[in-house]
């Protein structure tokens, strides 16, 4: 397996990737997540892999396929009351559900922590939804820490 930058002829490959993302969240929240969508378009993955606050890091196996990736976003924190700091914020981390167990999504966040180093980052951010219990169990296996929560009050269950 190689990790290497994102080019564009991966893009269909990510977003058919992240529709594994959005069913599992869907299915723990149905009330927010619209099963069959995808958090980003094919074209608008293509922009991510070319934006120059964006990094795009894909898992290929060794036939080239593409089995994983991270979308991570380079953010200069700026605000009165912080220290100033860069982070980077991965956005999604997926692997293929018919590779998983290969220790691939491991290998796909070193390749971020090494990269967050070099860019001079302070910290590895991220969010994960309640109730996706494996990928909590992996970040804690990558020895990540909550950092805050965000609550929620649902006034409406009829959507």
């Amino acid at each position: 397996m190689n990790i290497r930058n994102a080019e564009n002829k991966d893009a269909k490959r990510i977003v058919s990737l992240l529709s594994q993302v959005l069913e599992l969240h869907a299915e723990i929240r149905p009330d927010i997540f619209q099963t069959g969508t995808t958090k980003y378009t094919e074209n608008e993955v293509e922009g991510l892999i070319k934006s120059e606050n964006r990094r795009t890091y894909v898992a290929v196996d060794g036939n080239g396929s593409l089995i994983g990736f991270a979308l991570c976003e380079v953010r200069n924190i700026n605000s009165h009351n912080m220290v100033p700091r860069k982070e980077m914020y991965i956005d999604d981390i997926c692997v293929d559900g018919i590779a998983r167990g290969q220790h691939i999504g491991s290998r796909l966040f070193e390749h971020v922590k090494q990269e967050a180093k070099e860019l001079g980052c302070y910290e590895i951010t991220l969010n994960v939804w309640e109730g996706n219990d494996s990928a909590k169990a992996f970040y804690d296996k990558m020895q990540m820490k909550p950092k805050s929560t965000t609550m929620e009050f649902i006034l409406q269950s009829d959507l």
